[in-house]
């Protein structure tokens, strides 16, 4: 199914995967359909990021399959750190989160790929193989943006790079209309948290009033989706 080199050395081995996420039925449901693949073997499951961590130090897979939200940490930075801590491993981040808000951060972290949660199990294994032959996996529309916005970067883009994945989530909610308590509630922070988000939002965006914050997310929530 994908390029024959493996972590242990023996190119006739099944390709070693992990599955790092909070729910146990995600976790069955994708060790099930890696179980149907004689080329690749499940060598364990995590729940959190410092689970990952630990479990991926210890049978050094192939390839690492996870949601950036989980408990424990940003999963940006449990990307970022499994790639520094072990180069060659391959991650592919299957997520609930839409693709045109997560891709391109996740990429820039060090993953290799990014599937959404609602796509057929053989649009997940599609992009394992991808992944594991050393491709980029992102879905047809979303290569297409990423081409046009390296090719012209907007100061949209440029700005949201700035953000961390709690003021990204804070944004996107703001974007969709939500309020103060909403946000608050969805994410399960204090109000009196969401409004210092917001804060850090109109400086890191150089906006000035709540207003053209609340402009810039719906502008930015359409975006993606011209």
């Amino acid at each position: 199914m994908a390029d024959p080199a493996t972590s242990s050395g023996d190119p006739e081995a099944p390709r070693r995967v992990v599955v790092v996420d909070d729910h146990p039925l995600i976790r069955r449901a994708l060790g099930d359909l890696i179980a149907r693949d004689p080329t690749l073997s499940l060598s364990g499951e995590a729940a959190n990021a410092d689970e990952a961590l630990r479990l991926v130090g210890d049978v050094q897979p192939d390839l690492v399959v996870l949601d950036i939200s989980m408990p424990g940490g940003d999963g940006t930075a449990l990307i970022a750190r499994l790639v520094g801590l072990h180069p060659a491993l391959a991650i592919l981040v299957l997520s609930m989160h839409d693709e045109a808000l997560y891709a391109e951060r996740v990429l820039r972290a060090g993953a290799r790929g990014y599937v959404m949660k609602h796509e057929s199990p053989q649009e997940v294994m599609r992009a394992i193989e991808r992944v594991l032959s050393g491709r980029v996996h992102l879905s047809d529309s979303m290569t297409e943006r990423v081409l046009e916005r390296s090719a012209a970067p907007s100061s949209v883009g440029q700005s949201i790079a700035a953000l961390s994945d709690r003021e990204l989530q804070v944004l996107r909610l703001m974007g969709e209309g939500r309020g103060t308590a909403q946000i608050a509630e969805s994410l399960g922070l204090s109000t009196k948290t969401v409004d210092t988000y917001r804060s850090n939002l109109k400086r890191k965006l150089a906006l000035k009033s709540h207003a053209e914050l609340m402009r810039y997310a719906m502008h930015w929530m359409d975006a993606p989706r011209r």
